[in-house]
């Protein structure tokens, strides 16, 4: 039984909005008041539930996973919790507590059907809330997996040069060769190495050493075509596939990118860069492994050949 006071807040209830009270009341005969203290805990993911609570005055805050993360929801006066239980009929998925001292009124799953019958109102106040959770819901997923995108984004991007680092080459670029390799397509890496310069970065600091990586990067990425893939493989090292590509058609490629690099690098310093670079073909049955060990003979003996050329793998 309900006295005057807890009318008064059920009349201002969000289940309730429009709907006349008198039409209803003698349903909440059923139902009882509940006193919570702070702490405790009204729903457990994972239990069984048979009644939707209304809030009465208070605070409950809804869990998905651990407490110790910030709430999912918070609820106040007027708000209901338990109705998703009730109506799939499936297991409370979520903890609810108390956040302060709290009063609720429990009712029963028949009652609540018993005041949607009774009731259009009730019924289409109960769909407002229900859609409204899913609405929250879908918001929070959203969120969720842009930030989860973000998160991803971040480990697989440099943030020096803006281009895709190591760690996304170790995923990427096996991926591509399998599929050339099973397509009988043709396949080239290229690994970039700017030509001396740890004694760049001790003659004119760090700063300008960061200045002509990202130079570098954009010099690199607009002299590739659409298909290609580069990364900053590591230090001064940017490694590179070039899918449908034969040897022919790689060592172009590779010299074009020496060249610009030569020509776009001027410096206020005075001082030019240049680019060695080793290419390779993939062998059929190849390893991505065993593809960048080969290309990187070649870029040592383009090293100690002088610098500024591009040697191929043997």
């Amino acid at each position: 039984m309900i006295d005057s006071e807890d009318r008064q807040y059920l009349e201002r209830a969000n289940l309730f909005a429009n709907v006349s009270m008198e039409s209803i009341e003698h349903l909440f005969e059923r139902c009882h008041r509940l006193n919570l203290e702070r702490g405790d805990h009204l729903l457990e993911a994972g239990a069984a539930n048979s009644h939707l609570y209304l809030i009465l005055d208070g605070e409950l805050r809804v869990y998905l996973s651990d407490r110790n993360l910030p709430a999912h929801a918070v609820l106040a006066a007027g708000d209901c919790v338990g109705e998703m239980s009730l109506l799939d009929g499936q297991a409370a998925s979520a903890l609810v507590l108390a956040a302060k001292d709290t009063r609720v009124l429990a009712v029963p799953q028949e009652v609540l059907w018993s005041l949607v019958d009774c009731s259009h109102g009730v019924a289409r106040n109960l769909l407002a809330i229900l859609s409204g959770r899913m609405r929250d819901n879908n918001q929070a997923l959203i969120a969720s997996q842009n930030q989860s995108l973000e998160f991803e984004q971040a480990s697989s991007v440099d943030a020096l040069t803006g281009i895709h680092n190591r760690r996304w080459a170790l995923e990427a670029f096996p991926r591509a060769i399998a599929r050339c390799e099973h397509d009988g397509d043709p396949l080239c890496m290229v690994i970039a190495d700017i030509d001396l310069f740890k004694h760049f970065n001790e003659r004119f600091g760090h700063l300008a050493g960061d200045a002509i990586l990202r130079r570098m990067a954009r010099r690199l990425v607009d002299g590739l075509r659409p298909n290609d893939l580069i990364v900053r493989y590591g230090g001064e090292e940017f490694l590179i596939l070039l899918p449908h590509a034969t040897l022919a058609e790689a060592l172009p490629i590779a010299e074009r990118l020496r060249e610009l690099v030569a020509i776009g690098s001027g410096l206020k310093t005075g001082e030019g860069v240049t680019l060695s670079c080793g290419v390779a073909q993939m062998f059929r049955g190849e390893s991505f492994d065993e593809l960048v060990s080969r290309v990187d003979a070649a870029l040592r003996r383009a090293k100690e050949d002088g610098r500024d050329r591009v040697e191929v793998a043997g």
